[in-house]
């Protein structure tokens, strides 16, 4: 690799965007069809001077903020976004020195009690939304929208980078709320943060300006299924502060027909064992 990947990457990029595509006249003596500094510069917030020691890296490190504004004008997918922030990311990780990396493994104990907690959908989470162990019921439900193909599963990453929870979750706007709650109540990762303003920009940031750190102990979650259809289900959320903050969150069905539509999805082996 050379020693400006991340300058090579924002010049591949805006070469690659036309005009038309951020709400832009052609224009005349257009030396390539891609955007210039000055265009994304000024789509993005920022000074032409600053885009171009970027792109000739004489700053590598931008701030999270300045990568989620280019990340608008330079069109990055969710993918193209999380490349950006590990370009940058080495110098942030410094930052979150000092706050106690999330727990990523389960104890015997707890390993246990979900077993014991089985069909129902329970799962635990650390501090930044990993999934690091859960039930077989919590598979049928989060498996089929797309929430464990992470590695690890996350579901503060899931809910505000990919485009499937917004289907998944008719309340996606509360949920988001809940989980920015949820990191701010925790144990403070800074790192983390970062990834999330490069990956969601504004739908981050400004909730955690706005959201204070009291995530609900419980309530309601509306999911639609793909298998099993409209799911409304009962939450309720139990913190082991000897486990690092580990959260174990148990869902119940809050209503017969979501009863009934689980009941036709959790195979046999499941319901009998």
């Amino acid at each position: 690799m050379g020693d400006n990947e991340l300058g090579t990457f924002l010049r591949a990029r805006r070469a690659e965007v036309t005009p038309a595509e951020v709400g832009l006249p052609p224009g005349t003596r257009r030396r390539t069809p891609g955007l210039r500094r000055a265009e994304v510069a000024m789509l993005a917030g920022v000074s032409v001077e600053y885009l171009i020691r970027l792109e000739q890296g004489r700053d590598k490190h931008p701030s999270p903020q300045v990568l989620a504004a280019l990340a608008g004008p330079l069109r990055l997918t969710a993918a193209e976004r999380d490349h950006l922030y590990k370009l940058t990311k080495s110098s942030r990780l410094i930052c979150g020195a000092l706050a106690q990396d999330p727990m990523r493994t389960v104890r015997p104990g707890l390993r246990a009690v979900l077993d014991r907690l089985e069909p129902a959908a329970a799962m635990l989470t650390n501090q930044v939304g990993d999934l690091i162990a859960y039930t077989s019921g919590f598979r049928l439900l989060a498996g089929p929208i797309g929430l464990l193909d992470g590695d690890p599963p996350n579901l503060t990453r899931y809910l505000f980078a990919d485009p499937r929870a917004r289907d998944a979750y008719p309340d996606w706007a509360h949920m988001a709320d809940e989980q920015v709650a949820v990191l701010k109540a925790g144990p403070t990762r800074p790192d983390f943060a970062d990834e999330l303003t490069v990956l969601a920009g504004a739908e981050f940031t400004e909730r955690a300006e706005r959201v204070p750190g009291l995530p609900r102990p419980h309530g309601l979650l509306r999911l639609a299924h793909p298998e099993a259809g409209p799911l409304r289900l009962s939450y309720e959320t139990m913190t082991l502060p000897g486990d690092h903050g580990l959260r174990l969150v148990i869902q119940l069905p809050a209503d017969d027909a979501t009863a009934e539509a689980l009941r036709a999805i959790t195979p046999l082996r499941l319901v009998a064992g």
